[in-house]
């Protein structure tokens, strides 16, 4: 990867889905603008927010589909990203207490 690009592998929701509700939703069904969780693989040298595992929240209009090995890919830029979802914890958290 290079300079400030995000490799992403979007989950695949095949089939019908329910809402928090019970709603059957079907896969057909047209999905209003919504953000997309998606799980790093890899990160250029100038990315600075995000490691390989861990988990982002993206547009999915923001994005370039990438095939490699037969397996499709996302390419995104850091800038992209409106949210990360980590297991580890920054000493640094920027919180004053």
């Amino acid at each position: 990867m290079l300079h400030d690009r995000v490799l992403v592998r979007e989950p695949r929701e095949d089939g019908e889905r329910r809402s928090s509700g019970g709603i059957l939703i079907p896969a057909t069904a047209q999905v209003s603008k919504r953000l997309v969780w998606g799980e790093v693989l890899a990160v250029g040298n100038h990315v600075r927010a995000v490691e390989t595992g861990d988990r982002v929240l993206f547009s999915p209009e923001d994005r370039f589909e990438v095939e490699i090995a037969g397996d499709e890919y996302l390419l995104l830029r850091e800038r992209d990203l409106h949210a990360v979802a980590a297991p580890r914890n920054d000493a640094n958290t920027g919180l004053y207490l």
